[in-house]
């Protein structure tokens, strides 16, 4: 079941996560690593802007859920691009947080738990379907049970198209309409 966070974890993640960021500048700056210090800059800024585009989706329990995932005890890194979503899509944020949090479960259990495990989601939309991809790499343990969910039909309005399945990669594509 997911987490329900409240504002004093969310701060506390938050800032230990910045205080991370800040150690790594530090670190390369005493190291007279400047090339590397701009890197990390231009990686938080590339991340903070992808933060933003998430919660600017219109969609908060979907957004929550990106956003919190890595807090969590997940046995896979997770990252994620809006590349292109006009604010005025009407999506079920329910149903597809809903979604999203048993993919995470099922994909918790189907993996190595202690490999180098990793899920990318990219979230695009046109004016007639919002289209996700996701991408994993790691080690897949159990496929049956990821990709008995990957076929099962969760909704009518929720589309799936395995793209690409081995035992260390996954792709796939979720269609949906906007209500």
């Amino acid at each position: 079941m997911k987490k329900e966070w409240d504002t004093l974890e969310v701060l506390k993640h938050a800032r230990h996560d910045w205080l991370n960021k800040l150690q790594l500048i530090k670190g390369n700056l005493s190291l007279n690593k400047v090339d590397r210090v701009k890197e990390i800059i231009e990686e938080i800024i590339l991340d903070a802007r992808q933060e933003t585009m998430v919660t600017n989706l219109n969609l908060p329990q979907f957004a929550s859920t990106l956003l919190t995932c890595n807090w969590e005890q997940h046995y896979f890194l997770l990252d994620y691009e809006v590349a292109d979503f006009p604010r005025n899509h009407k999506l079920d944020d329910q149903l597809l947080s809903q979604w999203l949090n048993q993919l995470f479960e099922v994909l918790d259990k189907s993996i190595e738990k202690y490999h180098e495990n990793h899920l990318s989601v990219t979230i695009q939309a046109k004016e007639e379907e919002a289209h996700f991809f996701f991408d994993f790499s790691g080690l897949i343990t159990n496929p049956t049970s990821l990709f008995q969910f990957l076929e099962e039909t969760f909704d009518s309005s929720l589309k799936i198209n395995v793209i690409d399945k081995t035992e260390e990669e996954l792709s796939f594509e979720v269609f949906t309409n906007p209500s």
